[in-house]
Protein backbone atom coordinates (compact mmCIF):
# COMPACT_ATOMS: atom_id res chain seq x y z
CA UNK A 1 0.00 0.00 0.00
CA UNK A 2 1.30 3.20 -1.12
CA UNK A 3 0.07 6.73 0.56
CA UNK A 4 1.65 9.68 -1.38
CA UNK A 5 1.88 13.70 -1.28
CA UNK A 6 -0.28 15.38 -3.80
CA UNK A 7 1.67 17.16 -6.47
CA UNK A 8 -0.91 20.21 -6.18
CA UNK A 9 -1.45 20.10 -2.39
CA UNK A 10 -0.23 22.53 0.46
CA UNK A 11 2.39 19.78 1.38
CA UNK A 12 1.29 19.81 5.51
CA UNK A 13 2.20 17.53 6.75
CA UNK A 14 -0.28 16.61 9.87
CA UNK A 15 0.94 13.10 10.69
CA UNK A 16 1.79 13.93 14.36
CA UNK A 17 -1.54 15.80 14.59
CA UNK A 18 -2.89 14.25 18.45
CA UNK A 19 -6.16 15.58 17.71
CA UNK A 20 -9.09 13.13 17.60
CA UNK A 21 -10.19 12.35 14.23
CA UNK A 22 -13.04 12.83 12.55
CA UNK A 23 -13.24 10.90 9.47
CA UNK A 24 -15.44 11.56 6.65
CA UNK A 25 -15.91 8.87 3.75
CA UNK A 26 -17.20 9.42 -0.04
CA UNK A 27 -18.57 6.03 -1.42
CA UNK A 28 -18.23 5.08 -5.04
CA UNK A 29 -14.39 5.10 -5.89
CA UNK A 30 -13.21 5.31 -2.32
CA UNK A 31 -14.99 2.82 -0.27
CA UNK A 32 -15.91 0.56 -3.22
CA UNK A 33 -14.68 0.50 -6.86
CA UNK A 34 -16.47 2.08 -9.74
CA UNK A 35 -18.25 0.14 -11.73
CA UNK A 36 -19.78 0.21 -15.27
CA UNK A 37 -23.44 1.35 -13.71
CA UNK A 38 -24.56 2.78 -10.50
CA UNK A 39 -26.35 -0.46 -9.23
CA UNK A 40 -23.30 -2.24 -9.69
CA UNK A 41 -21.19 -1.82 -7.13
CA UNK A 42 -20.22 -4.22 -4.51
CA UNK A 43 -19.10 -3.46 -0.83
CA UNK A 44 -16.50 -6.07 0.85
CA UNK A 45 -18.17 -7.81 3.75
CA UNK A 46 -15.35 -6.37 5.78
CA UNK A 47 -15.95 -2.88 5.44
CA UNK A 48 -19.26 -2.77 7.30
CA UNK A 49 -18.29 -4.15 10.28
CA UNK A 50 -15.16 -2.38 10.18
CA UNK A 51 -16.49 0.97 9.84
CA UNK A 52 -19.18 0.26 13.07
CA UNK A 53 -15.77 -0.25 14.74
CA UNK A 54 -14.68 3.00 13.78
CA UNK A 55 -17.33 4.77 14.40
CA UNK A 56 -17.60 3.74 18.02
CA UNK A 57 -13.65 4.04 18.29
CA UNK A 58 -13.90 7.92 17.27
CA UNK A 59 -16.66 8.58 19.55
CA UNK A 60 -19.26 8.29 17.08
CA UNK A 61 -17.76 11.16 14.64
CA UNK A 62 -17.62 9.22 11.15
CA UNK A 63 -20.01 10.05 8.45
CA UNK A 64 -20.65 8.97 5.21
CA UNK A 65 -20.68 11.94 2.51
CA UNK A 66 -21.49 10.88 -0.94
CA UNK A 67 -23.50 11.69 -3.89
CA UNK A 68 -25.70 8.56 -3.29
CA UNK A 69 -29.10 8.66 -1.65
CA UNK A 70 -29.28 8.08 1.77
CA UNK A 71 -31.53 5.02 1.57
CA UNK A 72 -28.80 3.61 -0.53
CA UNK A 73 -26.08 3.77 1.54
CA UNK A 74 -27.79 2.28 4.23
CA UNK A 75 -28.96 -0.41 2.08
CA UNK A 76 -25.25 -1.08 1.11
CA UNK A 77 -24.14 -0.92 4.43
CA UNK A 78 -26.91 -2.70 6.51
CA UNK A 79 -27.08 -3.63 9.13
CA UNK A 80 -25.02 -0.62 10.79
CA UNK A 81 -26.35 2.98 10.31
CA UNK A 82 -24.25 5.94 9.75
CA UNK A 83 -24.54 10.01 10.10
CA UNK A 84 -24.60 10.43 6.04
CA UNK A 85 -24.45 13.75 3.85
CA UNK A 86 -26.25 12.30 0.61
CA UNK A 87 -27.00 13.51 -3.02
CA UNK A 88 -23.81 15.70 -2.26
CA UNK A 89 -24.72 17.06 0.83
CA UNK A 90 -28.53 18.29 -0.17
CA UNK A 91 -29.57 15.66 2.67
CA UNK A 92 -27.75 15.33 6.22
CA UNK A 93 -28.72 12.63 8.61
CA UNK A 94 -26.95 12.12 12.14
CA UNK A 95 -28.11 10.51 15.13
CA UNK A 96 -30.75 8.61 12.69
CA UNK A 97 -32.76 11.90 12.20
CA UNK A 98 -32.54 14.17 9.05
CA UNK A 99 -31.23 17.66 10.05
CA UNK A 100 -31.24 18.89 6.40
CA UNK A 101 -32.98 18.31 3.21
CA UNK A 102 -32.79 20.60 0.71
CA UNK A 103 -36.07 21.21 -1.34
CA UNK A 104 -36.77 19.74 -4.92
CA UNK A 105 -37.41 23.01 -7.74
CA UNK A 106 -40.01 22.43 -10.35
CA UNK A 107 -38.06 22.49 -13.07
CA UNK A 108 -36.50 19.46 -12.17
CA UNK A 109 -38.82 17.79 -12.81
CA UNK A 110 -38.78 19.05 -16.70
CA UNK A 111 -34.84 18.38 -16.15
CA UNK A 112 -35.67 14.96 -15.77
CA UNK A 113 -37.92 14.72 -18.80
CA UNK A 114 -35.21 16.05 -20.77
CA UNK A 115 -32.22 13.82 -19.78
CA UNK A 116 -34.55 11.16 -20.20
CA UNK A 117 -35.49 11.45 -23.53
CA UNK A 118 -31.51 12.03 -23.93
CA UNK A 119 -30.95 8.25 -22.67
CA UNK A 120 -33.75 6.79 -24.30
CA UNK A 121 -32.35 7.76 -27.44
CA UNK A 122 -28.52 6.56 -26.79
CA UNK A 123 -27.22 3.06 -25.70
CA UNK A 124 -25.26 3.22 -22.69
CA UNK A 125 -26.03 6.07 -21.44
CA UNK A 126 -28.40 5.95 -18.05
CA UNK A 127 -30.46 8.70 -15.92
CA UNK A 128 -30.24 8.15 -12.21
CA UNK A 129 -33.37 10.26 -10.68
CA UNK A 130 -32.65 10.79 -7.28
CA UNK A 131 -35.50 12.85 -6.50
CA UNK A 132 -33.87 15.84 -5.19
CA UNK A 133 -30.76 15.68 -7.69
CA UNK A 134 -30.61 14.01 -11.47
CA UNK A 135 -27.53 12.71 -13.07
CA UNK A 136 -26.57 11.44 -16.11
CA UNK A 137 -24.46 8.85 -16.42
CA UNK A 138 -22.16 8.00 -19.59
CA UNK A 139 -19.59 5.48 -18.79
CA UNK A 140 -20.93 2.92 -21.02
CA UNK A 141 -21.13 5.08 -24.10
CA UNK A 142 -17.47 7.42 -24.07
CA UNK A 143 -17.85 8.79 -27.10
CA UNK A 144 -21.27 10.50 -26.15
CA UNK A 145 -18.94 12.88 -23.16
CA UNK A 146 -19.19 16.33 -24.87
CA UNK A 147 -23.00 15.83 -26.62
CA UNK A 148 -24.19 14.40 -22.89
CA UNK A 149 -21.99 17.14 -21.00
CA UNK A 150 -23.66 20.13 -23.45
CA UNK A 151 -27.25 18.57 -22.78
CA UNK A 152 -26.45 18.82 -18.69
CA UNK A 153 -24.71 22.24 -19.04
CA UNK A 154 -27.49 23.79 -21.29
CA UNK A 155 -30.71 22.53 -18.95
CA UNK A 156 -28.53 23.72 -15.72
CA UNK A 157 -28.31 27.23 -17.05
CA UNK A 158 -32.13 27.15 -17.92
CA UNK A 159 -32.76 26.28 -14.63
CA UNK A 160 -30.86 29.34 -13.13
CA UNK A 161 -29.23 29.80 -9.86
CA UNK A 162 -31.31 27.56 -7.71
CA UNK A 163 -29.36 24.42 -9.84
CA UNK A 164 -25.46 24.10 -9.68
CA UNK A 165 -24.23 20.90 -12.24
CA UNK A 166 -22.25 18.88 -10.37
CA UNK A 167 -19.21 17.40 -13.12
CA UNK A 168 -17.90 14.12 -11.90
CA UNK A 169 -16.06 10.58 -13.53
CA UNK A 170 -18.41 10.28 -16.84
CA UNK A 171 -21.27 12.09 -14.83
CA UNK A 172 -23.01 15.10 -14.77
CA UNK A 173 -25.55 15.77 -11.62
CA UNK A 174 -28.30 18.54 -11.42
CA UNK A 175 -28.20 19.65 -7.74
CA UNK A 176 -29.76 21.98 -5.49
CA UNK A 177 -27.07 25.01 -5.85
CA UNK A 178 -26.31 25.48 -1.94
CA UNK A 179 -25.63 21.61 -1.55
CA UNK A 180 -21.92 20.46 -1.67
CA UNK A 181 -19.80 18.17 0.37
CA UNK A 182 -18.10 20.61 2.00
CA UNK A 183 -20.85 22.56 3.05
CA UNK A 184 -22.05 19.07 4.62
CA UNK A 185 -18.48 18.38 6.32
CA UNK A 186 -18.90 22.01 7.59
CA UNK A 187 -22.12 21.42 9.06
CA UNK A 188 -21.32 18.17 10.97
CA UNK A 189 -17.86 19.97 12.11
CA UNK A 190 -20.20 22.77 14.13
CA UNK A 191 -22.02 19.95 15.78
CA UNK A 192 -21.42 17.29 18.67
CA UNK A 193 -19.56 14.49 18.19
CA UNK A 194 -17.97 16.34 15.26
CA UNK A 195 -16.78 19.53 16.65
CA UNK A 196 -13.35 19.97 18.16
CA UNK A 197 -11.51 17.11 16.35
CA UNK A 198 -9.45 17.08 13.11
CA UNK A 199 -11.63 16.25 9.90
CA UNK A 200 -9.88 13.90 7.51
CA UNK A 201 -11.85 13.17 4.40
CA UNK A 202 -11.04 10.51 1.96
CA UNK A 203 -13.11 11.06 -1.86
CA UNK A 204 -12.30 10.42 -5.20
CA UNK A 205 -13.61 13.18 -7.76
CA UNK A 206 -14.45 16.05 -8.95
CA UNK A 207 -17.24 16.09 -6.78
CA UNK A 208 -15.28 15.51 -3.78
CA UNK A 209 -12.79 18.90 -4.47
CA UNK A 210 -15.30 20.73 -2.07
CA UNK A 211 -15.07 18.58 0.80
CA UNK A 212 -10.73 18.40 0.65
CA UNK A 213 -10.77 22.19 0.20
CA UNK A 214 -13.11 22.62 3.56
CA UNK A 215 -11.35 20.26 5.41
CA UNK A 216 -7.91 22.25 4.40
CA UNK A 217 -9.53 25.19 5.87
CA UNK A 218 -10.53 23.72 8.70
CA UNK A 219 -7.17 22.34 9.30
CA UNK A 220 -7.89 19.05 8.66
CA UNK A 221 -6.67 15.90 6.30
CA UNK A 222 -7.88 15.90 2.84
CA UNK A 223 -6.67 12.33 0.72
CA UNK A 224 -7.80 11.55 -2.58
CA UNK A 225 -7.68 8.05 -4.09
CA UNK A 226 -6.08 7.75 -7.29
CA UNK A 227 -4.80 10.20 -10.13
CA UNK A 228 -6.13 13.09 -10.92
CA UNK A 229 -6.16 17.22 -10.57
CA UNK A 230 -6.54 17.65 -6.46
CA UNK A 231 -6.27 20.24 -3.60
CA UNK A 232 -5.79 17.15 -1.41
CA UNK A 233 -2.52 17.05 0.33
CA UNK A 234 -2.53 13.37 -0.21
CA UNK A 235 -2.91 10.63 -2.01
CA UNK A 236 -4.26 6.61 -2.05
CA UNK A 237 -3.73 4.49 -5.10
CA UNK A 238 -6.71 2.71 -4.83
CA UNK A 239 -10.17 1.43 -2.74
CA UNK A 240 -7.91 -1.35 -2.04
CA UNK A 241 -5.51 0.68 -0.03
CA UNK A 242 -7.75 2.70 1.75
CA UNK A 243 -9.95 -0.60 2.84
CA UNK A 244 -6.02 -2.05 4.04
CA UNK A 245 -5.89 1.44 6.49
CA UNK A 246 -9.14 0.86 7.57
CA UNK A 247 -8.99 -2.55 8.47
CA UNK A 248 -6.13 -2.24 10.14
CA UNK A 249 -7.25 0.28 12.26
CA UNK A 250 -10.21 -1.36 13.27
CA UNK A 251 -8.33 -4.92 14.06
CA UNK A 252 -5.83 -2.26 16.58
CA UNK A 253 -8.90 -0.24 17.94
CA UNK A 254 -6.95 2.71 16.89
CA UNK A 255 -7.47 5.64 13.87
CA UNK A 256 -5.60 8.63 14.20
CA UNK A 257 -3.68 11.38 11.63
CA UNK A 258 -1.05 8.87 11.84
CA UNK A 259 -3.06 5.92 9.97
CA UNK A 260 -2.41 8.10 7.01
CA UNK A 261 1.02 9.07 7.54
CA UNK A 262 3.43 8.00 3.91
CA UNK A 263 4.61 4.23 4.62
Amino acid sequence: MTLTESDSADRIDRSDDERPIALFLDFDGTLVEIAPMPDAVKLDRQVAPALEVLRRTLGGALALVSGRPIPFLDAMLEPYLFDAAGLHGAQIRMDGEVRLQADVPEAMREATRDLVRFANGHVGVIVEDKRISIALHWRLAPQLRDEALALARGIAARMGPSIRLQEGKAVAELVPAAASKGAAIGWLMGNAPYAGRMPVFIGDDITDEAGFETVNRLGGMSIRIGAGETCAMLRIASPTDLRAILLAAADTGALTAASFSRT
